[in-house]
């Protein structure tokens, strides 16, 4: 299985646009060679760097298996769970003190999982053990200064 974007390269730069500095929308993600056993797509963003641990910036599950990606600027097709700030949507990055990483990470399930819009990452990761077939995964990186 396969995560790109058009926007920016595995471990390069995220562009501007797609943070708190621009306009704050998501970047197209492009999904291919996706299991054909994939009951659901899950994908994860989130940023190991930040300085109180892991920022979860986006949580997308139950997406269809033929999902192709996600369009800039668009809700994706799915249920989309609550980030660390407690929103129901894409939160772009805006690293306070220096250049952070960004992780993208698409997994293929076997099942559809039983959580509604309230489910945080931690939940997410709870219910898809052992139910992960494949996984891939995009980083970016970004810095305010």
């Amino acid at each position: 299985m396969r995560l790109e974007s058009p926007e920016f390269e595995n471990g390069g730069n995220i562009p501007s646009r797609f943070t708190c500095d621009g306009e704050g929308t998501n970047p197209e993600l492009i999904f291919s060679d996706i299991s054909k056993e994939a009951k659901s797509l899950v994908l994860l963003m989130d940023d190991p760097d930040a300085p109180m641990g892991i920022w979860d910036h986006w949580i997308v599950f139950n997406m269809p298996p033929d999902t192709k990606g996600i369009s800039e600027n668009s809700i994706p097709n799915g249920v989309v769970g609550k980030n660390t700030r407690g929103d129901n949507k894409y939160g772009p990055p805006c690293p306070p003190d220096r250049e952070h990483r960004y992780f993208f990470k698409l997994y293929a399930l076997n099942t559809k999982l039983g959580l509604d819009e309230n489910a945080t990452k931690q939940d997410v990761l709870n219910a898809m053990q052992e139910h992960i077939l494949t996984e891939a995964e995009l980083m970016g990186r970004y810095n305010r200064i």
